[in-house]
């Protein structure tokens, strides 16, 4: 839109004026002006309007307008599912000053301890899973999409551990550059993951080289520790990069025992194609299905408001001084979408809801650095629905 953002300046007119004639907020013109970037909805008439305001000021509003760029001619230019989920977004320091901040609500910074973790009842039922499997055994397979808070859970359930000065060893393979194949990057193995146990239990330990003694060198290993009081959880995050032959030897490492007691607890924490992996439909790791219960993480639909408030609380804030409730509807819309059923005759469409912490965070996070840089005091829908 820069020929209109030159237009104003050569008739010394302001954005703020024509703002208010549109019935638009300064950062939704901001958006037109700057980045060419109009509302989903009402767009011809925004346009009547502008081309309106000029003309009665005696400017020629003929080809004001930039081309309004497409997907087909612009790739950049994402749809809508895509727009939703919002690169990580920093809170500049510019925003802290404008709004009185001093630390950003949605940075990783902004969890010190159990006490800034958000729980809903179904996060609350996921953590004592988590610490439950870890203290008396299990195989549970965590499954939420990215960014709903799997990896926080997980630093929840170690901080639990150490705070109880628990006897349990969490065992954590690194899972850098893990694929479901070799064609994409690294699997992960069986012998890797006996490789993590071994130098878990024995970090100055040589590991044996054939499979046969490296597997009863680990056998071996976690009874001794098993036998001084020590428990053991496996955990393993990026779970479902896990190729399908990894997943049926968990099932022996789960088995690995000492009389009648368990030795290697498991837990799986990956985003939805576990569960597709994870299916009762698939003949091939039925056993491990058996064995493993899968709990899901979902959105925080109906805790929207609470999770947003809990989060600027944390900083010594107050929700309302930088939202209002109009934006917090906007937000639901904008993490939502419909999504058709072409399983059906009739095609019915299911709302999907994405409200995750890391999509909320982001798109406020957005908000807040688009409100400061037009100086706008609190966030309104309009500030939601121009971030782009």
């Amino acid at each position: 839109m820069l020929k209109l953002k030159t237009l104003l300046q050569q008739h010394s007119l302001t954005q703020a004026a024509l703002a208010r004639e549109l019935g638009v907020s300064e950062a939704t013109l901001a958006q037109i002006i700057n980045h060419n970037q109009w509302p989903k909805r009402d767009t011809h008439d925004l346009k009547s309007g502008i081309e309106r305001w000029l003309g009665q000021r005696g400017v020629n509003a003929r080809d004001c307008f930039d081309a309004i760029a497409s997907r087909k001619n612009n790739p950049t230019v994402l749809n809508k599912e895509e727009r939703m989920l919002l690169k990580k977004q920093v809170l500049l320091p510019a925003t802290k000053k404008h709004f009185g901040l001093f630390r950003a609500p949605f940075d990783d910074n902004a969890v010190q301890s159990h006490e800034d973790v958000f729980m809903t009842p179904d996060n609350r039922y996921v953590r004592e899973a988590l610490c439950q499997t870890a203290l008396y055994g299990g195989f549970v397979a965590i499954v939420g999409e990215s960014g709903s808070g799997k990896s926080t859970l997980r630093r929840d359930m170690i901080e639990y551990i150490n705070q109880k000065n628990a006897p349990v060893l969490v065992i954590e393979p690194y899972v850098l550059a893990m694929e479901d194949n070799d064609h994409q990057g690294k699997t992960l193995k069986a012998a890797s993951l006996a490789e993590a146990i071994v130098h878990t239990l024995a970090p100055l330990e040589t590991l044996k080289r054939s499979p046969e003694a490296r597997f009863r060198q680990l056998h071996k290993l976690l009874k001794e520790s098993s036998r001084t009081g020590y428990r053991h959880v496996l955990v393993i995050e990026e779970a479902h990069s896990l190729p399908i032959p990894t997943l049926k030897h968990l099932k022996r490492f789960f088995e690995l025992d000492d009389g009648h007691k368990k030795l290697l607890a498991i837990i799986l924490l990956g985003q939805p194609e576990l569960s597709d992996k994870l299916s009762e439909r698939f003949f091939e790791v039925r056993e491990v299905v058996q064995r493993c219960e899968v709990i899901d993480l979902p959105p925080l639909d109906a805790h929207l408001t609470d999770f947003l408030a809990f989060k600027f609380k944390r900083i010594g804030t107050d929700l309302n001084k930088i939202i209002t409730p109009d934006a917090i509807k906007a937000i639901r819309q904008r993490l939502s979408y419909q999504r058709g059923d072409q399983s059906t005759a009739s095609k019915q469409r299911t709302t999907v809801s994405l409200l995750y912490p890391l999509a909320i965070g982001n798109l406020v996070t957005a908000a807040m650095n688009l409100a400061a840089r037009n100086a706008i005091p609190v966030i309104d829908a309009n500030i939601i629905h121009s971030v782009h």
